[in-house]
This record gives structure tokens, sequence and C-alpha cells, in this order.
């Protein structure tokens, strides 16, 4: 009965997160849903800003400090280690509801694109940015990054492998984070840039780099060793135009110092 428990319970925290995710779509292009980025009653700016820098600021914490290891550790002292990553996405995706539900709109404008073609233009560059951050998803493993891998394996009594090779394909040959840069790219393209929008943007963004640089990367060299650092060394962290130079030589033998260096 506990491994079927979890097994629903997986299923459900997924169910959620999908549902915010595609509400999140709509959030941010500020069509097709009753509360979205620019709409909502106004207050005072001052107001206005301090509550949506606060709900920005809970979903960054939350979202990286469940993220790290040491948390994680502490963390399954408590929660089932096959339902960790159910929670984690489960808590990451109400940090998002409550987000959209408290959000407040700054209606200043900033930019807006005039042309039909132009702005289905940049909506159409927005929902690149949603796809990219789908499909990366599946090129290293959807259903272990959003828990359904390990409560499917604890329901059939079996233990998943953690000691996967490090894999690149597709889009992280390119970047080594395209989920990320999908969603710079979505939240920047819109032909509508208010106040509002802009703010959400700007700390996103700010977020996602700062998390990805000092945080991820981190954790990632810690697991992997020299293999992530000579793939640092290779592909570009989020601007796909900016290759490192070390990709120059690679038409010539590794000098043995590269070790393993990635596995495809």
């Amino acid at each position: 009965m506990s491994r079927l428990l979890a097994l629903l319970y997986g299923a459900a925290c997924y169910a959620v997160f999908l549902a915010t995710f595609l509400y999140a779509i709509a959030f941010v292009a500020g069509i097709g849903v009753p509360k979205h980025v620019d709409n909502g009653v106004p207050i005072a700016l001052p107001v206005a800003l301090a509550i949506d820098l606060a709900l920005l600021a809970l979903f960054a914490v939350q979202h990286s400090g469940m993220a790290r290891p040491a948390f994680k550790r502490w963390w399954t002292r408590f929660v089932p280690a096959p339902l960790e990553r159910s929670t984690f996405v489960l808590a990451s995706s109400l940090a998002l509801i409550l987000l959209f539900w408290q959000w407040r709109p700054l209606p200043l404008l900033i930019w807006n694109v005039e042309g039909d073609a132009a702005r289905w233009a940049l909506y159409g560059l927005s929902a690149v940015g949603w796809l990219l951050v789908l499909a990366s998803t599946f090129l290293i493993n959807h259903f272990d990054l959003f828990g359904l891998r390990q409560v499917w394996f604890y329901s059939q009594g079996r233990r998943p492998a953690f000691d996967a090779p490090f894999v690149t394909r597709a889009f992280y040959r390119i970047v080594r984070h395209p989920i990320m840069l999908g969603f710079l790219i979505a939240f920047w393209a819109t032909p509508t840039m208010s106040l509002g929008h802009l703010l959400f943007a700007l700390m996103t963004t700010g977020y996602i780099l700062v998390a990805v640089k000092f945080l991820e990367e981190r954790d990632l060299v810690a697991q992997y060793g020299d293999t992530y650092r000579d793939y640092q060394r290779r592909v570009p962290m989020l601007l796909p135009w900016r290759r490192r130079r070390a990709l120059i030589v690679e038409t010539t033998p590794a000098p043995v110092s590269y070790g393993k260096g990635n596995q495809a």
C-alpha cells in the first residue's frame, strides 16, 4: 500500500507541475488566463514592487535551497528518498501558484510593438523558448527530473541507479543549460513589455544567472569533477554564439591531462 501511495503522490505532484507549467506560459504571455502578469487591480507602485519582489524572492529561495545536496541530505531524514524529488516539484509549483495568484500588475508601458506580423513573430519566438525548455528536459531525463522515475522504481520494489555517466545530446552540445536559455527567450520575447513584465524578466534573469553560475555549476563540478570542467571549457553556459576558443582544437588529439572528457 505504501508503494502504491508513493506512486500516486508522485503522479499528483507531476500533474500539479504540468498544470503550473502550462499556466506559466499564459501568465507570461498575458493571454488566455484570468490572472496574468499585466492584469489585476493596480495599487501604489512601492507596495506593488514590494509584493512582487517578495514573491520572486520566495520562489528563488525555495527552488535553489531545496535543490542543494546538503538540504537533500537533511530533508531525506524526514521525507522518504523516493519522494524527495516529487516533494521538491510540488513545493516549487506551489511557490509559483502563489506568485501567479498574488502578483500585482505594474501597467506602465515600456515598449509596444506595432504590426500583426511583428507581434506574432515575437509570440512565436516566445513559444520556441517554451518548447526548448520542455524538449531539453527529455534530452536528460524528464521523468527523473520531475520525480516520476523515482516513485515508479519504488512502487516496483527496485532502486534506480544514480551513477549514470555524464551525457550530452543535441542542445547540450551547444549550451550547457538549454532549459535556462529557453526560459530567458520565453520571458523576454514579448510584443508588449509593461513595467511588471520587465520586473519579472529582469529578476528571473538575475536569478538564473546567479543560480546557474554559483550554485548549479558548483554542484555539477562536485558530482562529475574533471568531466564537467572539460565540458565547461568546451561549451558556453547560456549564449550559443559565444563559443569557447577550446572548440578550435577539437580536430587535434586531446592532451593527456583532459582525462576521459565528455561522454556522449
